[in-house]
């Protein structure tokens, strides 16, 4: 969408901007997060994470106006052109271009990432095959990432490579915390509490604030990497999403601690 901006400033801006918009493959985590652990407010969390998202954005957006992207934006005007029924040729084309051009562009890399994480967890550092995920090589980065999030609350292996599945495709958080945790995805919200005993309502809270805000998927990610036309551009856009969603995250886990 941002290609129809003229100006290159307000579309980098845009591209930068967008990943903190809160996108559907998210929702089954605030779901399974919301039921478990706020049981009173499950819509409120709900509606919280995306105000948030929005808040930040605007945040953002101003901070990135007044430092790197100064200047006067350029008033967009679009020529909306006659609105026709389409027929079912050019809607058949249409749809082969886009899937053609995501196998082409995206679906290498979601494969490369998926093949990866698929060995990380099958196999243990001497390549034997583990019964156990708590024995994996994902598992073993997963306790060395583990004290990053210590202070953010949810310091934990299985939350830590939960985060890293999350980045081949969000809703592989939530089979990642099911199986590393041991609770079926059909289980109540009184079982899913119980497994996940190691969070608390605040906790829960602010990784949810992380998954809003980190890094988005790969297919995210390989897109950003194709319309900022700059691998400089592209990394400083991930590199800020996780610095804005560790510092969100630990302010509302620090601060929620001195009053809950």
């Amino acid at each position: 969408a941002s290609r129809t901006l003229p100006s290159e400033r307000d579309r980098k801006m845009t591209i930068l901007l967008t990943p903190f918009m809160s996108c559907s493959a998210k929702i089954p985590i605030y779901a399974l997060f919301a039921a478990a652990f706020f049981a009173r407010g499950q819509a409120l969390v709900m509606v919280g994470m995306y105000a948030m998202g929005i808040a930040v954005c605007v945040i953002v957006a101003l901070i990135l106006k007044t430092t790197g992207f100064r200047g006067n934006p350029v008033p967009f005007v679009m020529e909306l052109p006659n609105y026709r029924f389409p027929s079912w040729k050019s809607v058949l084309l249409l749809m082969w271009d886009k899937a053609k051009d995501f196998l082409q562009r995206a679906f290498g890399v979601i494969f490369v990432a998926t093949v990866i994480v698929w060995f990380l967890q099958t196999f243990d550092a001497h390549l034997n095959v583990v019964a156990d995920s708590a024995d994996s090589l994902l598992a073993a980065i997963g306790q060395l990432l583990a004290p990053l999030f210590r202070p953010l609350g949810f310091g934990t292996w299985q939350a830590a490579v939960a985060l890293l599945t999350g980045l081949v495709a969000k809703e592989m958080v939530v089979s990642s915390l099911s199986m590393f945790y041991g609770f079926s995805l059909t289980a109540s919200s009184g079982a899913v509490a119980a497994a996940m005993a190691g969070f608390t309502p605040l906790s829960a809270f602010s990784m949810l604030v992380f998954i809003l805000l980190y890094v988005p998927c790969v297919a995210a990610v390989s897109t950003l990497f194709k319309e900022l036309n700059s691998p400089k551009w592209a990394w400083f856009s991930i590199a800020w999403q996780l610095g804005c969603a560790y510092v969100v995250s630990l302010l509302v886990y620090q601060v929620g601690a001195l009053f809950f």
